[in-house]
């Protein structure tokens, strides 16, 4: 029986993680981060983890041809707080 697969939508959220193996790819607002490893092996669970993998570089790569792209992203706003505890 086939469990069926979540949709990812790229740059869609900043909740969504699909894993494949051991590979982790997190969904997030203007990046897509992913981390870990997967054995794409020469059996069908090899092609079942490789079909995943590019399904979702495949509609990673749809979504960012159809925007108009800055040549790179400007870094993150990063606001340090005050530690609570010390």
């Amino acid at each position: 029986m086939n469990a069926k697969k979540k949709a990812f939508v790229p740059y869609a959220n900043e909740a969504d993680v699909v894993h494949i193996g051991d590979l982790m790819l997190e969904n997030r607002l203007d990046r897509i981060t992913i981390s870990g490893d997967v054995d794409l092996t020469m059996d069908a669970a090899g092609l079942a983890h490789a079909r995943r993998l590019q399904e979702i570089v495949n509609a990673v790569v749809e979504r960012l041809e159809a925007q108009a792209l800055p040549d790179r992203l400007p870094p993150p706003d990063v606001k340090t707080v005050e530690n609570p505890f010390g």
